[in-house]
């Protein structure tokens, strides 16, 4: 319940309470004065409504791709792991928490850069590539002096490879948004045309009873706010403030590798 109560106050917030007053005022004013008018509703669809519409499909486009490539970088980073589980002739358990250790601060630095301030994501950059650099002499050293043979190797590189195209993929999906005169032309006319479509709400008054005069301008204002910050919430997929966010949970990973070995699969079954 609670959860549904943060998911509407994040629709319908303070930007949304104060476009609506503003509608109502209007339409106190126009039925005060006797100032009616039957404007044509086409402009709101054409100056809000259509590009709100394109905004939303584009940022829900954003966040899917963002969830395709998070999910290879999971894969191949899983895959890497196994390959110091599985491909060595001898178990090395200092091996397998090395990689472990190394993925896990690769997915915090990724969900740092990611959720954090984009002023800082030079900084944010560079302490993923360290990870990656990590990564790959992980592969390079211990990996090969451990035995693995140069074919396995230079396929644990191909998934390194993978992991980073996934992650450049994110990267330029959090750099870029949709298209910001796009988003600044439909904000405008949102604020703008509920008070100024006043009079028409005191021409339509007439067919409601006066208890109902002012729920038309109070939905309308609603309802073209609450898109708006849909498509705001949905605009970065990375910020944590909305429900459908991209959530990089680097802990959940590493335990998940972790309960997956062979050594506690033995625990479990001694247990």
């Amino acid at each position: 319940m609670l959860r549904r109560l943060r998911t509407i106050t994040l629709i319908i917030n303070f930007k949304a309470i104060v476009v609506a007053a503003l509608a109502v005022i209007s339409t106190f004013l126009c039925l005060r004065f006797d100032i009616t008018a039957n404007f044509p509703l086409t402009l709101l669809a054409t100056a809000i409504v259509f590009p709100i519409v394109f905004s939303i499909n584009s940022a829900y486009k954003r966040r899917e791709a963002a969830l395709d490539d998070y999910g290879s970088l999971k894969s191949h980073g899983r895959a890497i792991y196994f390959a110091t589980r599985d491909w060595l002739e001898k178990d090395d358990p200092m091996a397998q928490e090395k990689c472990r250790v190394l993925l896990g601060k690769l997915f915090t630095s990724t969900r740092e850069l990611f959720t954090g301030e984009r002023d800082d994501m030079h900084e944010g950059e560079e302490r993923v590539y360290a990870n990656f650099s990590r990564l790959s002499r992980f592969i390079r050293e211990d990996l090969r002096q451990a035995g693995l043979a140069s074919g396995e190797v230079s396929r644990c590189n191909q998934y390194l490879s993978k992991m980073l195209l996934a992650f450049e993929q994110i990267k330029h999906i959090y750099q870029y948004r949709t298209p910001r005169t796009l988003r600044a032309f439909s904000d405008i006319f949102i604020k703008v045309l509920p008070p100024l479509y006043g009079p028409y709400f005191a021409y339509i008054a007439t067919d409601f009873s006066p208890y109902l005069t002012y729920v038309m301008p109070v939905l309308f204002a609603l309802v073209l706010v609450s898109l708006d910050n849909i498509q705001e919430h949905l605009e970065n997929p990375f910020d944590q403030v909305g429900q459908d966010d991209v959530m990089i949970n680097a802990e959940k990973f590493v335990d998940r590798l972790r309960s997956g070995s062979p050594e506690s699969a033995r625990v479990r079954t001694a247990a």
